[in-house]
């Protein structure tokens, strides 16, 4: 009952306050990385797959500058992550532009984090079944070590939360993860600016 009608019910009611209290806030934000990121625009939207598959276009703050090599070649993340980018990352704010998302239905508040459209090939039969439900802006995998874990935990995780989606789930999913936040705990893996790619083993 909770999955299949509450959750999405809930989602809307919820995300539909919060826009309409912290709009000022998204505009400062905005304002701030347009200059920071020096012309790359303060947005980044990417296609990611979402519940069953289904290919849908999520909304980011832009956290990296588009600097290239003499080659034209995009420079390595940790060359293009601002001072700004990685205050607006660590403290999440990043995703907030997301909330756009949840109130269209392609995501819901809590779920398995929306990943790389060309890592679909590359899951198991096990791992796939985090698509079985809308992914999410924190999930239960954020809540256990977020990006400092290994995509293998991540995914077993991801499952976990498939199997055992429920109100109480979501209610602890949102305390630990401001919880994390707060401390900005697991935001990056060790050696890494960002969450290194997955390839199929890690």
């Amino acid at each position: 009952m909770y999955r299949k009608y509450l959750k999405r019910w809930l989602d809307f009611v919820i995300v539909f306050c919060v826009l309409a209290v912290i709009w000022p806030i998204l505009l400062l934000v905005t304002l701030w990385l347009h200059f920071a990121n020096k012309g790359a625009g303060a947005f980044f939207t990417q296609e990611r797959p979402g519940r069953n598959g289904k290919i849908f276009k999520v909304i980011k703050f832009k956290t990296m500058t588009d600097e290239r090599d003499a080659d034209g070649n995009l420079l390595p993340d940790a060359e293009r992550l601002t001072p700004v980018g990685r205050f607006v990352r660590s403290t999440s704010i990043d995703e907030l532009p997301q909330l756009i998302n949840v109130l269209k239905g392609d995501m819901a508040l809590i779920g398995p984090r929306p990943l790389l459209v060309k890592y679909l090939p590359l899951y198991s039969k096990e791992q796939a079944r985090r698509h079985e439900v809308r992914p999410g802006i924190t999930g239960w995998a954020q809540c256990h070590g977020r990006n400092s874990i290994s995509w293998t935990e991540k995914f077993k995780l991801d499952v976990w939360y498939v199997d055992h989606c429920s109100l109480i789930t979501d209610i602890k999913v949102i305390f630990i993860t401001i919880k994390k936040v707060l401390l900005r705990d697991g935001i990056s893996q060790e050696g890494q600016a960002t969450m290194e790619p997955f390839n199929g083993n890690n």
